[in-house]
C-alpha cells in the first residue's frame, strides 16, 4: 500500500485520490464540511487513500455452508420489465423470519451514530459470523484474483443480456456477489490512535471483516459510511481487509453498477477527534458588507478517559483553484469541552466576517469560497486539525416570485441525472462528471436534482466549484417497493440513519438549495399513513438542517391530499404540464398552497434518438411516441424532431408553456440531462434511455438548442433540423423546424424563400411543414427585433469518404484517472458531416495512455463499451482515453476504417507537480 497519508479534512470530498483533496463549501442557508488541511501542514490527523491494491473475485467460495446473507428476501422470478416509469408502487412482499443466521443483527449497529434515541440503537451480539470462510482468512491465497483499482464497477464491461426482462437495469450484469481484498501496513506508532474505513460508495450490502473479525457494514449502496476497525488493528504488522458485496437482481429501476464504485478512504486521528462529519458552518446574517459565520464542532472521545480540549477555528479565503488565498481573516475561538470517555460533546463559535466575497451560481455570480480550519488542543498539542470548505450566500425561497440567491432572482433551469457516467459505468470518475456539467451550463442549465439518490461527494465539490445549484434526495423508495428487491427492504430498519447520514455528511455544501426525502414514492397512495412517515422524514431534515427546506417529488399526489401538507415545497413530477388526459395541476396546488413554492422536480421526459428523424412528422407539439408516430419499434429508435415523449410526459415545448403561463413556478429539473444506462422507455430492449438533451455518450441531441434557445435568450442561436442529406426523398414533403432565440427567420432551399415566420406567444421553434426536399443547401436566417440576430445552414453531404479526431482537452494528468474524450466524425469528400454514417472504426493508442471505453450514443447497441471496434451512430463516435499513472509522455490515438481515410490525433500526459 502506498503511504501517501495527508492531514485530515472532511470524509469522502477528496477530487483526485492520492493527489487533489477537495471539500465542500458552505452557504448562508448552511453548511461546512470537514475537511483536509492543505499538504504543507503537518496535522496530527491522517486519511489515505486505499484505492489501489485491491483483488476481486465474483461469487461466493464453493461448498459454503456459512450463510452471509444480510437478511432473508422475498422469492422473486422473473419480474416484469417495461411497464411505465409512473406505475403505482406495490405494498410490499411479507418476507418469512429467517430461520437461519443472518447477518442483519451485526451490521446494525453500523448505523447507531445516527440514531437519534439512543434507547432505540442496537447492540452487536457476540461473536464475528463470517470469519470461518476461507476468503475472509488472512492467509487465503487471492494471487489468481483480478487485480483491480478502485472506483471499481464490475459489471461494465459486460457482456449485454440481449434475452429477458432485463432492460430497465441496463442489461448490464450489475447483481451477484463479490468480495475485495486489500492488505493494510498500520506501523506501532499507531497504536493509541483511532483507525477508521470511510467507504464513499458500495453496491450494496456491504459487509466488511478485517483480520477475521466482522467489523460491520451498509446494506445502502449510495450512501457514504463509516465504520471503526481499531479495535481489530494489528498494529504494527499486516491487515487483512475484506469487503463482500451482496447486489441483488431485480433492485432499481435503472442500471445501479456493482462493486466498490466510489473512492475508499483510511482516517487515523487522534483518540479525541472532530467526529465523523462533525463540523457545521453556517451563515445566518449576510450582507454585502457583512456575514455572520457560525461553527459548530462536534468531538468524539474514543479513550477511556474524559479529555478537556480547547477549539478554536481559523477562516481563510480560497482561489479559484482551491488554494488558501492570504491570511487568517476571521478567527473563532470556541473554548474548552469536556468530553466524557467514549462519549461526544459539542462546540460552537461565531465570527463576524467584513465584505464577504459571496457564493453564488453562475452565470450571473461567482462560487467565491472559504475555508474553516478547526483545531482540537490538549495541553497546548493539537491533537486534531479538520478543515472545512465552505461558501458565504443567502437563501430566500419566495412562493410567488421563487429562487432568490444573493437577493437575485435565480430561475431553476434544471435537469435530472442518474450516477452512471455512461460507458465508464458506475464508477465515479470527476473529470467525466465535469464533462457533464460543462456541456449542461453551456446549454443554460444552473441547477441539478440528484436521481434518486445521495451522489458521489466529489459530484457536490464540482457543483460547489461550479456554481450550480442542488436538490440533493435520498431515497426512491419509503416502505412500498418499485421492484421487489429495491431499498424497501431496509427502509423500516434504515431510514433515519441514512436520511442523517446524508444529511450530516453534504450539509455544508453551498450549492445545495433543499433537500428531497423521496421520489415518487408509493406512500401518495397510502393516506395518512404516507403523510407520516413523510412527516418523520421532514422532521429528521429539520432537526440535521434548519436553515434548509425538504420536499418530496410528487407525480401522483393531489393538493387536497394528505402528503403534500407535510413538505415546505411542493415538487410536481409532470403533473405540472398534465400526465395524459389529466389537467395541468399548478393552479391546483397554487390555490391550496398559497405560501409553499412550487417547481417542477421532473418536467417533459421527452423521446429522442440522435440523428433518427422518421417520416411522416407529426403536426403536434407533443405526443407520445407510437409505432409510426415518432417511434420506430424494429429499429428500436425514436424521432429526433424532438415532438414526442413518454406517455406521462410531454415535449420540450409544451413544458415550456406550462410554466410561462404560471410565472410563479420556480423552473424545472429537466428528465433528463444526458442519456442513462438502463430504463430505456420505450423500448425495453434497448440498453439505455432516450430521455437526455445529451446522448449516452455526450453528443447533443436537437433538443439541447430548444434548451439553449430558452435559457440563454442573450445568445444569438440558430439551430436547422433535420439533416439535408435524403438520397431517395427528392420531391418528397421534408419538414424543417428551426431552433432559435430570436424571434422571427425566413427559411432558404438552394435560395428560394420558403416563408419568413414570426413566432407566437408560448411558440419555442419555427417550422415550415411542407418544405419539398432537393439536395443542395437548407439555410435559415433569425431575426431579434427586426435585426438580422443569426444563420444557420446545412449541406447534403455525398458519401462517406473520412475520419476525423477531436479531443475535448489535448493535455491530461497522467495519474491513471484524468480523461479525454475524442470525438469521432465522418466527413465526405468535401469536409462535410456525414449524418447517417454507420461505418466502422477500429480505433489503436501509442504511448503512456490506454483506451478506456468506447461509444456512440446508440441506445441499441450491444456492442461492450471496452471494445476498440465500434460503429459510428449517424456519423458520430467517442473513444475515451486515459493517462497512464506517472507516465508522463506523448499519446497517439489513431482511428481506421475500412471504407474511410483514417486520422488521428496527439494528446499530452503530464505528472502534476
Amino acid at each position: 500500500m502506498r503511504n501517501f497519508f495527508r492531514s485530515r479534512r472532511d470524509e469522502g470530498h477528496a477530487l483526485r485520490p492520492l493527489l487533489t483533496w477537495r471539500n465542500v463549501l458552505v452557504f448562508t442557508l448552511s453548511l461546512v464540511a470537514p475537511a483536509l488541511a492543505s499538504a504543507q501542514t503537518i496535522a496530527p490527523g491522517e486519511r489515505v487513500s486505499i484505492n489501489s491494491g485491491w483483488r476481486f473475485q465474483m461469487g461466493d467460495p464453493a461448498g459454503l455452508t456459512t450463510p452471509l446473507m444480510y437478511d432473508v428476501r422475498p422469492v422473486v422470478t422473473l419480474t416484469e420489465d417495461g411497464k411505465q416509469a409512473d406505475a403505482k408502487p406495490e405494498e410490499a412482499a411479507q418476507v418469512a423470519a429467517a430461520k437461519q443466521q443472518v447477518l442483519k443483527p451485526w451490521i446494525l449497529p453500523s448505523g447507531n451514530a445516527f440514531i437519534k434515541d439512543p434507547a432505540q440503537r442496537y447492540q452487536r451480539p457476540a461473536g464475528d459470523p463470517g470469519s470461518d470462510v476461507s476468503y475472509v482468512q488472512a492467509n487465503f491465497d487471492d494471487s489468481t484474483w483480478r487485480k483491480v483499482t478502485l472506483p471499481h464497477d464490475w459489471a461494465i464491461t459486460g457482456p449485454f443480456i440481449a434475452e429477458g426482462p432485463y432492460g430497465g437495469m441496463g442489461r448490464l450484469p450489475s447483481w451477484g456477489i463479490g468480495w475485495y481484498r486489500q492488505k493494510l501496513e498500520i506501523p506501532a506508532s499507531d497504536r493509541d490512535r483511532s483507525v477508521f474505513l470511510d467507504i464513499d460508495g458500495a453496491m450494496s450490502y456491504a459487509t466488511v471483516w478485517l483480520n477475521g473479525k466482522l467489523v460491520g457494514g451498509w446494506p445502502y449502496g449510495y450512501n457514504s459510511f463509516r465504520l471503526d476497525l481499531t479495535p481489530h488493528v494489528a498494529f504494527g504488522g499486516t491487515n487483512q481487509l475484506v469487503v463482500r458485496l451482496d447486489n441483488p437482481p431485480h433492485s432499481a429501476r435503472w442500471y445501479p453498477g456493482g462493486g466498490l464504485y466510489r473512492n475508499v478512504w483510511l482516517t487515523k486521528t487522534n483518540r479525541v477527534h472532530v467526529s465523523h462529519w462533525g463540523t457545521q458552518v453556517t451563515t445566518p446574517q449576510v450582507s454585502k458588507s457583512s456575514a455572520t459565520i457560525d461553527v459548530a464542532v462536534s468531538i468524539d472521545n474514543d479513550s477511556q478517559t474524559e479529555a478537556s480540549v480547547d477549539v478554536s477555528t481559523d477562516i481563510y479565503a480560497l482561489d479559484v483553484g482551491g488554494k488558501r488565498s492570504g491570511g487568517i481573516v476571521a478567527r473563532i475561538d470556541h473554548g474548552k469541552a469536556r468530553v466524557a470517555a467514549g462519549a461526544s460533546a459539542q462546540v460552537k463559535g461565531s465570527a463576524t466576517l467584513a465584505n464577504p466575497r459571496l457564493w453564488g451560481p453562475r452565470p450571473t455570480q461567482t462560487p467565491n469560497r472559504y475555508v474553516a480550519v478547526t483545531t482540537v488542543s490538549r495541553g497546548g498539542k493539537a491533537i486534531d486539525r479538520y478543515e472545512t470548505r465552505f461558501g458565504i450566500r443567502s437563501l430566500r425561497l419566495d412562493p410567488t416570485h421563487g429562487v432568490f440567491v444573493n437577493d437575485e432572482r435565480i430561475p431553476l433551469n434544471g435537469v435530472n441525472n442518474h450516477h452512471d457516467l455512461g460507458a465508464l459505468g458506475a464508477a465515479f470518475n470527476v473529470r467525466a462528471a465535469e464533462r457533464q456539467l460543462e456541456m449542461l451550463q453551456e446549454m443554460g442549465s444552473n441547477a441539478l436534482r440528484m436521481s434518486h439518490n445521495p451522489p458521489a461527494p466529489e459530484l457536490l465539490e464540482l457543483t460547489d466549484r461550479m456554481g450550480i445549484l442542488v436538490m440533493d434526495e435520498v431515497f426512491d423508495v419509503w416502505e412500498r417497493k418499485k421492484t421487489p428487491l429495491d431499498f424497501h427492504l431496509i427502509f423500516p430498519d434504515w431510514h433515519e440513519q441514512d436520511l442523517r447520514s446524508m444529511l450530516r455528511r453534504d450539509r455544508n455544501h453551498p450549492s445545495i438549495i433543499m433537500w428531497s426525502v423521496g421520489n415518487e414514492v408509493g406512500e401518495q397512495y397510502t393516506g395518512e399513513h404516507g403523510a407520516a412517515i413523510a412527516t418523520s422524514l421532514v422532521n429528521i431534515v429539520r432537526e440535521e438542517d434548519p436553515t434548509r427546506l425538504a420536499t418530496t417529488a410528487m407525480n401522483w399526489a393531489k393538493p387536497d391530499m394528505p402528503l403534500p401538507a407535510t413538505v415546505d415545497v411542493i415538487s410536481l413530477n409532470y403533473q405540472g404540464a398534465g400526465i395524459r388526459s389529466l389537467p395541468g395541476q399548478f393552479p391546483a396546488f397554487r390555490e391550496r398552497f398559497p405560501d409553499k413554492l412550487i417547481l417542477s422536480s421532473e418536467s417533459a421526459s421527452a423521446l429522442s434518438s440522435r440523428g433518427e428523424y422518421q417520416f411522416p412528422v407529426s403536426g403536434s407539439i407533443s405526443g407520445p411516441v407510437r409505432p409510426g408516430s415518432g417511434g420506430d419499434p424494429k429499429t428500436r429508435q425514436v424521432s429526433a424532431y424532438e415532438l414526442h415523449a413518454a406517455d406521462f410526459g410531454s415535449s420540450a415545448d409544451r413544458a415550456f408553456a406550462a410554466q410561462d403561463q404560471h410565472p410563479y413556478v420556480a423552473g424545472e429539473f429537466v428528465w433528463t440531462g444526458w442519456d442513462y444506462l438502463g430504463e430505456p422507455t420505450p423500448y425495453y430492449s434497448s440498453r439505455s434511455s432516450y430521455s437526455g438533451i445529451i446522448d449516452l455518450a455526450g453528443f447533443k441531441k436537437d433538443r439541447f438548442y430548444l434548451y439553449q434557445a430558452k435559457w440563454r435568450p442573450e445568445l444569438p442561436l440558430a439551430h436547422l433540423l433535420p439533416h439535408w442529406t435524403w438520397p431517395g426523398r427528392e420531391g418528397e414533403v421534408t419538414p424543417v423546424h428551426l431552433i432559435t432565440s430570436g424571434d422571427e427567420a425566413e427559411l432558404f432551399v438552394n435560395g428560394k424563400s420558403q416563408g419568413r415566420k414570426k413566432r407566437a406567444a408560448y411558440e419555442y421553434r419555427l417550422r415550415w411543414d411542407y418544405v419539398t426536399y432537393e439536395p443542395g443547401e437548407l439555410r435559415a436566417v433569425s431575426y431579434k427585433n427586426g435585426k438580422e440576430w443569426a444563420t444557420a445552414s446545412v449541406r447534403t453531404a455525398s458519401s462517406p469518404a473520412k475520419l476525423e479526431l477531436t479531443a475535448d482537452r489535448s493535455k491530461i494528468q497522467a495519474d491513471g484517472q484524468d480523461l479525454s474524450f475524442i470525438t469521432v466524425r465522418v466527413l465526405d469528400q468535401n469536409d462535410l458531416p456525414a449524418p447517417t454514417a454507420k461505418n466502422s472504426i477500429r480505433f489503436t493508442i501509442d504511448g503512456p495512455g490506454e483506451i478506456v471505453a468506447t461509444d456512440n450514443g446508440d441506445p441499441t447497441s450491444f456492442v461492450p463499451f471496452h471494445s476498440p471496434v465500434r460503429e459510428a451512430f449517424n456519423g458520430l463516435a467517442l473513444v475515451i482515453v486515459r493517462g497512464k499513472a506517472d507516465q508522463a509522455g506523448k499519446v497517439t490515438v489513431k482511428a481506421e476504417s475500412a471504407e474511410l481515410e483514417g486520422a488521428k490525433v496527439t494528446l499530452k500526459t503530464t505528472r502534476r507537480l
